[in-house]
């Protein structure tokens, strides 16, 4: 392992400190009784604290110091003074360990005596400290020049979503995201809870992957020799509750689909499924509306949320909108009734990619999402979809080559798709069959025939409504992000490329480079301001370790990041 020049010094203050008799990683407990905010919010003049957290900033001025501790709610200034630590003739504790051998990032312990500066400062003064942890790596902490310009910020998406947790440390605003995660689940939560509904779990590892139409991870069970799939959804478990007897389930579930990765696709990903015996999708759309506007209050404090350049009102009720009224208004073409042939006609007409595998329902599916979903950005119900798209719904009570689903579209994207279930079994069979003849077809994302959840339905299942609510992109919604990186403590990442050394020649062209993700290649030359031995040396360098290419367009050549 090659380690730097700063991770070497702090290996070697390692040994000094353990020389010292210190350990550098306690076991014992610490007995923290006050945090950051506690201080601030209960501050008492001379009140005696013992608080822990990250040693983030400090001002060494001879014997005094004073610097700055973060913990899991925010900062606080602490203050060092030699003669308070060290009361006898010893000075080491003060003189060494804390001037010499701790460092920013390190986790330290602090008893000491609340107090206010002459700057108005709310401060604890230091009277005993301990080293909890040594931190081996320097954290990349921003720098600020004369000027105000700030420099080295953390903020590289990669670096960012790969190591989060030092993401989490240097931008404590990125907390603000996932802490109201926990709001809005907890929202949910409440309002199912009040109204009797259940939360359940339900497997992980299916034999048979059913649900939805995606394409799924499969594993292999060794002991019972068998494959296995990821789940892509969990709803015919939970409809086999239903029919077990239970009125109202709920489930928060981690499903996986082994599709593309995009900023609003992660192939791991938490849905919310809620099935309620003897409703419909009237009854659903009606609860959604009310959901939404209460998560809205609990996690941003008002119904109206700022969601990039578009303010989006969530306080019901939400606008109504039939699939194949919205081709028709947004594309002129009226496919109500049309064939296969037909609809794929259309869809070259419109200049949409299709293949023979799409059938009646995928090539709607995809006129509706390529041409129309964009201009629902406030919340509207898309309701009353073909047949052939939603082979899990109840046939429409007015229209027998409609089903009885809505999906809601906010801000342009997919935030729930609910149904009338489907409950009739030789119906349900039927539609299974029709899916095969898709999968044989060469459709690797159409259902499975799933037997026992038809002899599940055998047995009878009430009249139900079921929906699945995509929390991933409801919390982006709700905290203004536009990527669901930003949402996810740990997204999926493709594999880590090998660290290389850079020459200061080849970090000035990556500085350039960086900020931007692609220039021309005259102007970055120009910048870069290297020899032209330099400048084809380090150039070739780079492309060799896969850093960056050259895209030649016509007469037109650009340097990309990769």
């Amino acid at each position: 392992m090659q380690l730097s020049e700063q991770e070497i010094v702090r290996r070697e203050k390692l040994s000094k400190l353990r020389e010292l008799g210190i350990n550098p990683y306690p076991a014992a407990l610490y007995p923290v009784d006050a945090t950051s905010k506690s201080i601030k919010n209960d501050f008492e003049e001379g009140k005696q604290v013992v608080i822990s957290g990250r040693l983030m900033s400090r001002r060494i001025q001879g014997k005094a110091s004073f610097a700055e501790l973060q913990d899991s709610e925010g900062r606080i200034q602490v203050y060092f003074n030699r003669d308070e630590i060290c009361s006898g003739d010893d000075k080491t504790h003060y003189n060494d360990v804390y001037k010499k051998l701790l460092d920013i990032g390190d986790i330290i312990g602090v008893e000491g005596e609340l107090f206010t500066t002459q700057v108005g400062e709310k401060t604890v003064m230091v009277k005993n400290f301990s080293l909890l942890s040594k931190a081996l790596r320097p954290l990349p902490l921003p720098k600020v020049d004369a000027d105000g310009k700030v420099y080295d910020e953390f903020n590289d998406p990669e670096l960012r979503y790969r190591q989060r947790y030092v993401d989490l440390v240097v931008n404590p605003s990125v907390k603000d995201t996932f802490i109201k995660r926990t709001k809005i689940t907890n929202s949910i939560r409440e309002f199912y809870n009040k109204r009797g509904y259940l939360e359940v779990e339900t497997p992980i590892l299916q034999p048979i992957p059913g649900g939805a139409a995606a394409r799924p991870f499969l594993t292999h069970h060794n002991a019972l020799n068998i494959p296995l799939y990821l789940r892509i959804a969990n709803e015919l478990y939970l409809k086999r509750l239903i029919v077990g007897g239970f009125d109202g389930v709920y489930e928060f579930s981690k499903d996986f689909r082994n599709e593309g990765m995009d900023r609003t696709h992660n192939p791991e990903f938490t849905v919310m499924e809620l099935y309620v015996a003897y409703k419909d999708y009237n009854w659903m759309m009606e609860t959604t509306e009310q959901l939404l506007e209460k998560i809205a209050l609990d996690a941003t404090g008002a119904t109206k949320v700022t969601v990039g350049d578009n303010e989006i009102e969530f306080k019901a009720p939400y606008a109504r909108v039939p699939i194949l009224e919205a081709i028709k208004i947004h594309t002129g073409f009226d496919v109500a009734g049309m064939n296969e042939v037909e609809l794929r006609e259309v869809a070259q007409k419109l200049g949409i990619e299709v293949d023979d595998t799409m059938g009646v329902g995928k090539l709607i599916d995809e006129i509706f999402g390529e041409k129309c979903e964009h201009y629902y950005v406030q919340p509207t119900f898309i309701t009353d979809y073909p047949k052939e798209m939603s082979p899990l719904t109840k046939e429409h009570r007015d229209n027998p080559a409609l089903t009885e689903r809505f999906e809601l579209m906010v801000n342009g994207k997919e935030l729930a798709n609910a149904y009338s279930e489907l409950n009739d079994p030789i119906d349900q069979r039927e539609r299974f069959e029709e899916q095969l003849k898709l999968s044989e077809k060469g459709d690797d994302e159409a259902m499975f025939i799933d037997q026992d959840f038809l002899r599940a339905l055998e047995y009878g299942m009430p009249p139900t409504s079921g929906i699945g609510i995509g929390i991933d992109r409801l919390v982006m919604l709700m905290t203004n992000n536009s990527s669901i990186q930003e949402v996810l403590f740990f997204p999926q990442m493709r594999p880590e490329k090998k660290q290389v050394e850079l020459t200061e020649e080849e970090k000035v062209i990556m500085d350039l480079l960086k900020p931007v993700g692609e220039i021309s290649l005259a102007e970055l030359k120009s910048k870069a301001g290297l020899s032209g031995k330099k400048w084809d040396k380090s150039m070739k360098s780079l492309n060799k370790h896969g850093l960056l290419k050259v895209v030649v367009d016509g007469d037109n050549k650009n340097v990309q990041l990769v």
